[in-house]
């Protein structure tokens, strides 16, 4: 956690980018790839929670915080997500605090989730900015899932179905990206990110000094 004191960006308060797509979309190496254009701490991914086990090479507290059914259960009792749902027989949430305390300190932070988080999510920040990615076909898609090696037919075909179900809400969303060539598509996700930070409101407030100074009446 980045603390105000800490970031030099720290006047105002992070923009919230909800970045849903389908499983096989490339919506993990996209944001990691960007992260990793920025490394000065001023943007970062939400870790979620989640109850379906650890995958290869994933960590605890870095891919996502890996917990039990009745843990998680308990935190939906607290209201402690700002969003939850359950896919594949897994639950997943986000949680409230973590994102509010990041966002104060300045840090744009990147939510990983799906259309009906998404949803959730703009219901207690109607200002975050939602970002839906999509294949250039349902071949490529079934092709990229294939490439996995980690599923079964009946589970391909399971996540096929349930993409074109996702995909078909992305007019829920304020941008569309199609990833076809993986370098287009970071470039137009990092321009977004760039561009939503020069917003009126985050300016007004980032150089109020500066806005004071040049509008004043001189003798």
């Amino acid at each position: 956690m980045t603390n105000i004191e800490q970031h030099p960006q720290a006047k105002t308060a992070g923009n919230l980018f909800i970045i849903a797509a389908p499983s096989g979309a490339g919506k993990s190496s996209l944001i990691k790839a960007l992260l990793a254009r920025h490394t000065d701490g001023s943007m970062q991914v939400s870790v979620s929670c989640t109850t379906r086990p650890a995958r290869p090479g994933e960590e605890d507290g870095v891919h996502y915080h890996f917990i039990d059914e009745a843990t998680f259960q308990a935190k939906i009792e607290a209201q402690q997500f700002y969003e939850w749902a359950q896919v594949f027989g897994n639950y997943y949430g986000t949680s409230r605090v973590v994102i509010e305390e990041t966002l104060q300190s300045g840090v744009d932070v990147f939510l990983d989730i799906d259309w009906q988080g998404a949803r959730q999510v703009r219901e207690h920040y109607p200002s975050a900015r939602a970002i839906f990615i999509v294949p250039p076909s349902i071949a490529v898609l079934e092709q990229r899932l294939r490439l996995r090696g980690q599923d079964s037919d009946e589970v391909i075909a399971e996540r096929m179905a349930k993409a074109q179900a996702e995909m078909s809400h992305y007019h829920e969303f304020d941008y569309l990206l199609v990833n076809d060539e993986f370098e287009t598509c970071l470039a137009d996700l990092e321009h977004i990110v760039l561009a939503e930070r020069q917003r009126m409101a985050l300016q007004q407030q980032r150089h109020a000094a500066t806005l004071k100074d040049l509008l004043a009446k001189r003798g």
